[in-house]
């Protein structure tokens, strides 16, 4: 009878390492989170469009959008633009509202916050 239970006992444990070594290489090897910080969307903002602030964000995947101030001064305007994250890149880029908002593409928060502002 001890001896049965000392062989359950061993099976367990061997099943239970068995288990945490597959958790450990599947979560080792999923890609890493896409950033969403301001930080990482501002890089987004380059070429004719000179960031001066963000004032609210958001991200869903690899998509997200930014309310954000361009240009200084007389010049400054407030803006709404829609974001891709690009993995081979590892960069978010502004995408065409024109071409990307359509809520059969964008997740809904990004739909309706990128989508429907200036």
């Amino acid at each position: 009878m001890k001896l049965s239970r000392l062989v359950i006992a061993v099976l367990v444990l061997v099943a239970l390492v068995v288990l945490s070594l597959r958790t450990t290489s599947s979560a080792a090897s999923a890609n890493p989170p896409v950033p969403c910080t301001t930080a990482a969307l501002g890089q987004a903002f380059d070429g004719e469009f000179h960031l001066s602030s963000i004032q609210n964000y958001g991200c869903e995947g690899e998509w997200a959008y930014a309310w954000a101030t361009v240009g200084t001064g007389q010049d400054a305007i407030g803006v709404t633009e829609v974001l891709a994250y690009n993995e081979s890149s590892a960069k978010w880029a502004l995408v065409s509202r024109a071409t990307d908002c359509k809520a059969t593409i964008l997740p809904s928060v990004i739909y309706h916050q990128g989508c429907f502002s200036n």
